[in-house]
């Protein structure tokens, strides 16, 4: 469904309305078996996208499996509601998109890959030479790419630190209406405002506040969210997607994870 066509994918990732809430699963932290699971469990308690990547310790080889783990078993979640005439099959309609570290954290049959420059990294690495080896590689196995400026935002935690970024405070107003300015004059059709994977604290709502009146991108928010209470407020301030990682890895059974993430989404969109 998704990559047949790239158009339906971005459709789906911009547009407007109530808030989504995105599960990040990293292959360095779980196995493929357990990251599927915890998968189906995200999204019947309301994840609407799930996230593959996002640490330096993944590569094309655990990505990869990954990513066919979780697609293997939504297909099937997906197959046996078909079958059922009292279940909605398109509970399951949800893209598995690449959150790469570098270029070597690719897989040909992710839905999507979010193409990203940290913009207020210090290195070119981060900056261009990374995007420039992946994208032949994108192209050619036709993964849709969506655009996006990533920004790094205090704490910062080891994103931060691995990715030489030039922290933006909770009062740096005017930078961050600049950051995001310039993502959306360079074409980015998104913005990604990260606190850092297990910060103390997450992105401020002044900042995200900023960012919702100085653009039209849509903008996801990460880091230190911790229950649905911080959650709602990166909505109120005008996130439109919410992602977390670290409260998906605290579970090692998965109906935990299922309530606790379907009181999350609801928190968030009360």
């Amino acid at each position: 469904m998704w990559s047949s066509d790239g158009s339906v994918l971005l459709d789906y990732v911009l547009s407007d309305g109530i808030a989504r809430h995105i599960i990040l699963i990293d292959p360095d932290s779980q196995d493929s078996e357990e990251a599927a699971k915890r998968c189906v469990a995200a999204v019947i308690a309301g994840s609407r996208m799930i996230f593959v990547g996002g640490s330096t310790g993944t590569d094309s080889n655990n990505v990869h499996e990954t990513v066919n783990a979780i697609q293997e078993a939504l297909e099937l979640c997906s197959w046996n509601a078909s079958q059922d005439s009292s279940s909605d099959s398109n509970l399951w309609e949800v893209p598995v998109v690449l959150f790469p570290a570098a270029a070597n954290a690719f897989s040909p049959t992710a839905d999507g890959i979010t193409f990203m420059m940290l913009m207020n990294s210090k290195s070119p690495k981060f900056l261009i030479e990374e995007q420039l080896k992946g994208a032949t590689p994108i192209k050619q196995a036709n993964v849709t790419p969506i655009s996006m400026g990533y920004v790094v935002c205090a704490p910062g935690g080891k994103v931060g630190e691995v990715g030489q970024a030039n922290l933006i405070a909770e009062d740096d107003i005017e930078l961050i209406t600049s950051y995001a300015i310039c993502a959306e004059s360079y074409g980015f059709s998104s913005i990604y405002l990260e606190a850092g994977s297990g910060a103390n604290q997450p992105v401020s709502p002044k900042l995200i506040q900023a960012v919702r009146e100085s653009c039209s991108l849509t903008i996801l928010v990460g880091g230190g969210i911790k229950d649905g209470k911080t959650a709602r407020m990166a909505v109120n301030a005008g996130a439109d997607w919410i992602v977390t990682g670290n409260l998906t890895e605290g579970f090692s059974d998965a109906n935990g994870l299922q309530i606790t993430l379907q009181t999350f989404i609801t928190e968030m969109n009360s």
